[in-house]
């Protein structure tokens, strides 16, 4: 008979080794498929390592890949964190970026001090409105917010698509649905305007300063968990949300309020995009960064700080599966795989740290 027991606590260091043991098995599995499309595999690799740490181009693009998925990784991993699911984080980026473009292609005209600011409010609470409806129907209805938020990714991208058709269309776009450009002014700054002038090694560089913001809001997210009573809260009711409302904790109010914060940085993963990098919105802005944003969370162990450095792992796999499948001839798909093992492996290797697998006799002795 097999029974399932748990352990004792786990320790800081187990918590630590799981998602990097788990990287490793995801590729040492992903070496099946890709010796069965004929590639070898340690020169294919290879070829993965070389098209993130190759060039200072490739380092500076994974690092631009990885910072939409710094800012979902914080919104799945905060709300986690309080037992909230939010499945919604894609639609919540495009909020975001639509609120951006809503207000920085001429809404308000002002000095670049004054509109990146704006743009970043409008699209962080662009974002929290979006989470905020499945956080009111759970508290207040018991709706299950998995369902209402991953729904609501698919209700908000057709409303994208209806106001790049209508009030957001740009006139001079020759039909194409896409939104008119952000204003210089309200464009979040290159890092090669951002660093001194002696530094020219981000020059024709893609990556911008939405990635300093990424960073901030990681070390803000860590600090406010781990050393406020708002994270406290937090982790009580994730904990136990009945022995929180025993204990006087508002469980609804924090749920809310941590709804709020993690639409707000799901938003901001849209603001990034279009004002940092593309600037102005279509449909096809995100190619799954709000998912995967639930995949860094989860490698992460919910640390904000460890959110940091699997969006950093994340974002390697696909540029460099991008790089490895122009060198070799296979499919890019290859990291979505690679980060799908990912996960599995966390999900496992978690289950077996906090729980162990004992057979016993028929009699009720172990065998």
């Amino acid at each position: 008979m097999m029974m399932i027991e748990p352990r004792g606590g786990i320790s800081k260091r187990m918590q630590m080794a799981i998602p990097v043991i788990a990287a490793f098995v995801a590729l040492a599995l992903a070496a099946l498929p890709l010796a069965f499309a004929g590639a070898p595999i340690f020169p294919a690799y290879w070829e993965m390592f070389n098209g993130v740490f190759g060039s200072m181009f490739s380092f500076t693009e994974m690092l631009t890949r990885a910072t939409p998925l710094i800012f979902t990784g914080l919104a799945a991993a905060l709300a986690f964190k309080a037992r909230l699911w939010n499945i919604g984080a894609e639609g919540q980026l495009y909020l975001g970026a639509m609120g951006a473009v809503a207000v920085g292609t001429g809404l308000v005209d002002g000095p670049a001090i004054l509109m990146i600011p704006l743009v970043m409010l409008a699209g962080a609470g662009a974002g929290a409105a979006g989470m905020l409806g499945p956080a009111i129907l759970k508290t207040r209805f018991g709706a299950d917010e998995v369902v209402t938020s991953l729904l609501l990714n698919f209700i908000i991208l057709i409303f994208v698509q209806m106001m790049l058709e209508g009030p957001l269309k740009d006139p001079m776009s020759m039909g194409w649905p896409q939104s008119e450009p952000i204003l210089d002014n309200a464009a979040l700054p290159r890092l090669s305007d951002v660093l001194p002038s002696q530094i020219t090694i981000m020059d024709r560089m893609r990556i911008h300063s939405g990635l300093i913001v990424a960073l901030i809001a990681a070390v803000v997210a860590q600090i406010a968990l781990s050393k406020t009573t708002w994270g406290f809260k937090i982790r009580a009711v994730g904990e136990n949300a009945a022995a929180a409302r025993h204990a006087g904790i508002g469980v609804n109010r924090t749920l809310l309020g941590v709804a709020c914060i993690s639409g707000a940085l799901a938003g901001l993963a849209g603001v990034s995009e279009v004002a940092g990098l593309k600037g102005y919105l279509t449909t096809d802005l995100s190619p799954g960064y709000g998912y995967s944003g639930i995949v860094v969370a989860m490698l992460a162990g919910l640390s904000p700080i460890g959110v940091v450095i699997a969006a950093l792992y994340v974002a390697s796999v696909f540029v460099g599966a991008d790089s490895m499948s122009r060198a070799m001839g296979v499919s890019s798909f290859l990291a979505d795989l690679v980060v799908s093992l990912s996960l599995i492996s966390v999900l496992v290797g978690g289950f077996f740290a906090r729980y162990r697998i004992r057979f016993t006799g028929k009699a009720g002795s172990p065998s």
